[in-house]
């Protein structure tokens, strides 16, 4: 899977540069050239913001109130920043995310179960920003012929949805794995704890109001990216009303989720917005300024959130490493 993750990447990175020569390297710097520090703090400020709102999402479904909402906002930028920097797919981002909520104290099978609940609250959300996308599609573009395929694609990803919510109460065995994943070699044993597991994800599914709210707050986290978008049209002069650049981020989701095993969207992320642009009137090289502005905001974000991250793994591992130098040892003369 890492061969192929990286062949995947590799082949995005190498179609993204294609786009950025075929529409020319000096108007996409040019375009790049107008974007001022404040406007770029904007945007990396903003990005805070966003996190904030799917960190508390996934707060919203926690069955146990006692875990900090702080904690669960930290796991999710470190979710995001292992998908957004590192070459693996979004799952290695879930596992993780949740592998960094076990460092501040969430037992590994809530961080488990609470993880793929949240994951599936994310998903439905964003079948419901699709929907707002194509909604502002049809009244900006009606005769656009990607709207049919966006059609049957929402409505795969509805019966996706149901089935994987469904599936997930007979699916301890898998969570199990990956339970072992985020928890490390110290429990190993989680295979043996399928029925924790299978508990927490019944606890979690029979709170359907917590289900609701985190789904709310997933669609509002949805809406904040579209808010990023805007920010980066405005920073590089594009006269965009809001409501459009909405749609394109609405529609640039529904187009990224079907390439989920891409790592980090290469290629795939940059052929969105210049193919979506087109749509709503925007020139290729405007296009890939926006695309490569994300890509600037998620290093910049995303590298520090994973330095931080390995520190505290590092700190973690000593203070295990000490505790167990200190256990004396038995059976001993």
């Amino acid at each position: 899977m890492n061969h192929f993750s990286y062949t995947l990447a590799a082949l995005g990175v190498f179609g993204g540069l294609l786009l950025i020569s075929y529409f020319g390297f000096g108007h996409v710097a040019s375009a790049l050239g107008r974007v001022g520090w404040p406007g770029f703090g904007a945007i990396v400020g903003w990005q805070f913001a966003v996190f904030a709102i799917l960190g508390l999402a996934w707060a919203a479904i926690m069955p146990s109130r006692t875990i900090h909402p702080q904690v669960l906002i930290w796991g999710r930028m470190v979710r995001d920043a292992s998908s957004n920097c590192l070459p693996f797919s979004q799952v290695g981002g879930f596992v993780f995310g949740a592998r960094a909520v076990t460092l501040h104290g969430v037992p590994w099978h809530t961080a488990t179960a609470s993880t793929a609940v949240d994951v599936t609250a994310e998903f439905l959300a964003q079948i419901a920003f699709a929907c707002i996308g194509l909604g502002i599609l049809l009244g900006r573009a009606p005769g656009s012929g990607f709207a049919i395929p966006l059609e049957i694609g929402i409505g795969v990803a509805v019966l996706a949805g149901s089935g994987f919510v469904w599936a997930q109460k007979g699916a301890a065995p898998l969570f199990a794995r990956i339970g072992r994943r985020v928890a490390g070699r110290r429990f190993a044993d989680a295979g043996d704890r399928v029925q924790v597991i299978q508990a927490e994800l019944g606890l979690i599914y029979g709170h359907t109001g917590k289900l609701a709210l985190g789904c709310f707050m997933h669609l509002l986290g949805w809406m904040g990216n579209g808010v990023t978008g805007w920010i980066a049209y405005q920073t590089l002069g594009v006269p965009i009303g809001f409501d459009s650049a909405l749609g394109i981020e609405a529609l640039l989701s529904a187009v990224t989720a079907v390439a989920f095993l891409v790592p980090v969207n290469a290629g795939v992320q940059e052929a969105g917005y210049v193919g979506l642009g087109a749509i709503f009137g925007i020139p290729a090289d405007l296009s890939l300024g926006v695309s490569l502005l994300r890509r600037a905001r998620d290093v910049v974000v995303g590298v520090p959130i994973l330095l931080i991250w390995q520190l505290v793994e590092m700190r973690q591992f000593r203070t295990a490493r000490r505790t167990s130098s200190k256990v004396p040892a038995t059976g001993k003369r």
